[in-house]
């Protein structure tokens, strides 16, 4: 018998994960070790390295495979770690998948937060993976991203048949299944869409992908578009422009400040102004008064009996009382309280958490407000995060100085989309604004000064309080001090 000659099955070439610099990058090592790297008419001391680690550095403009210093066995491998990282730091890295070390680029990972560095959790043939809820692609200019909130990095996909083997996850499959795709984008891409949490493990023989199996009960409560609009209208998340950046000033003239008026017959109020009573009422008098102050006199910091009115008068809980929700036949007991300030349902999410760096009789650091106790509580964090993030306010109002004292609006998420659906993001951020006016009121009526500020950083905020940024995040801050 004709022997019978068995045709064996290839095995797919492991693909390449490389780090290379940003276009318009370039690195310049210097006689005495010190390596810059200039861009956009900029230039950033990045430290001094071995000539070994310089010399290893030039082929970061093509490429460096990590897998080529990762074992940080030679003193020049350990040296190239820290130069990625500090690279990194001003977002001037990224990196690259590809079929093979010389081969094309599959995808392109953005790093979207300074800390991201790629990582590879172990996967078996019989994981079941599924893509996340909170994952999307979207058209950024030519190309084609995939993201999601909860992740470190942009994947730019480069290679159109990766978009078609990951949409095949949108129903949890096991790894051994993809294999069998003729379009199987790898294990390697598997992991480090894992590490970004565009995907996730199923865990159980029950799971099938709901919305329960992925994540704590607090990732559970939100919607896609509320996560999503959290993350990236704040700092810490992602490495979009944000701010007072004048995008569309060249292109495009600014509204007027007042608007145009309407064609239809005015009638004046002017005139009614003669039917109340000449002195203004004491709400009026506050609201004129109101203003925000950027430059506080630092020889004469608010004293703690003052923060103690002010924190009263504007968040101190008044009462409690309770009530039953009912549902599917059964009810559920709801506690609520009331503050000076309204909110919506009654939810109370907001949290008053204090960073201070003058104010007499309250030593430095970081403490939350016991809204119901009327008590402030210290948290253990190290000074020099409570410094940077009273920088991040002050370069946020223009100044230089660190404000005396910095309050940070944070929410606790689930207290509001627990009850409301699709809204629930909005609500809260309505709910900032009318404390924020509170806070606003009850400054000019202590004659302090106040400064609400848009932006926050949600990671450090998750750093300094250990909580998960879907969980309790902060939404608005404000700077607290006596004007001069």
């Amino acid at each position: 018998m004709p022997s019978r000659r068995i045709k064996k099955r290839r095995r797919p070439i492991p693909s390449t994960l490389v780090v290379q610099l940003v276009e318009h990058v370039a690195l310049q090592a210097h006689a005495d070790g010190e390596i810059i790297a200039s861009f956009g008419g900029h230039a950033v001391s990045l430290g001094r390295f071995s000539a070994a680690a310089a010399a290893r550095a030039r082929n970061l403009h093509i490429g460096l495979p990590i897998a080529t210093f990762a074992s940080r066995r030679r003193r020049s491998d350990r040296e190239i770690i820290r130069l990625v990282q500090r690279l990194a730091q001003h977002g001037l890295v990224e990196y690259h998948l590809r079929a093979s070390p010389d081969g094309d680029d599959q995808v392109v990972i953005e790093p979207q937060t300074p800390d991201y560095w790629p990582r590879l959790p172990a996967l078996r043939s019989a994981d079941v993976l599924a893509l996340s809820r909170f994952a999307y692609t979207r058209r950024r200019g030519n190309d084609m991203v995939l993201e999601t909130p909860l992740g470190g990095a942009i994947f730019r996909i480069v290679d159109p048949t990766i978009a078609t083997a990951l949409a095949a996850l949108s129903t949890s499959q096991k790894i051994r299944q993809l294999r069998r795709r003729r379009a199987f984008p790898g294990t390697v891409l598997l992991a480090l869409l894992i590490d970004c949490r565009i995907l996730f493990k199923l865990e159980g023989a029950n799971s099938i992908g709901a919305r329960s199996d992925e994540g704590d009960n607090n990732l559970v409560l939100w919607d896609f578009h509320d996560l999503v609009f959290h993350a990236r209208s704040t700092i810490g998340r992602h490495a979009n422009p944000l701010g007072a950046s004048f995008p569309y000033a060249s292109t495009v003239p600014p509204l007027p400040a007042v608007r145009p008026r309407w064609s239809g017959r005015k009638i004046d109020l002017r005139k009614f102004a003669t039917a109340w009573p000449q002195a203004p009422m004491p709400l009026a008098k506050l609201l004129r008064r109101r203003r925000s102050t950027r430059h506080f006199d630092g020889t004469r910091p608010v004293v703690l009996a003052e923060l103690a009115r002010f924190l009263g008068g504007a968040a101190r809980v008044i009462a409690r009382s309770t009530g039953r929700i009912g549902f599917a036949g059964s009810e559920r007991l709801v506690t609520y309280t009331r503050r000076p300030y309204p909110s919506a349902g009654g939810a109370y999410e907001l949290e008053l958490y204090l960073a201070v760096d003058k104010c007499e009789g309250l030593p430095r650091g970081f403490y939350h407000y016991d809204a119901d106790a009327h008590a402030l509580v210290r948290i253990g964090v190290a000074i020099n995060e409570v410094e940077a993030q009273l920088r991040e306010a002050g370069y946020a109002m223009g100044v230089s100085a660190l404000p005396p004292i910095l309050i940070t609006l944070a929410a606790r998420f689930g207290r509001m989309s627990w009850k409301y659906s699709s809204a629930a993001y909005a609500l809260v951020l309505k709910d900032t604004g009318v404390l924020t006016q509170t806070l606003y009121l009850m400054a000019a009526e202590l004659g302090l000064g106040g400064c609400a500020i848009g932006q926050t950083n949600i990671d450090r905020f998750a750093r300094m309080t250990g909580l998960e940024f879907y969980a309790e995040g902060p939404v608005g801050q404000f700077a607290l001090g006596r004007g001069k």
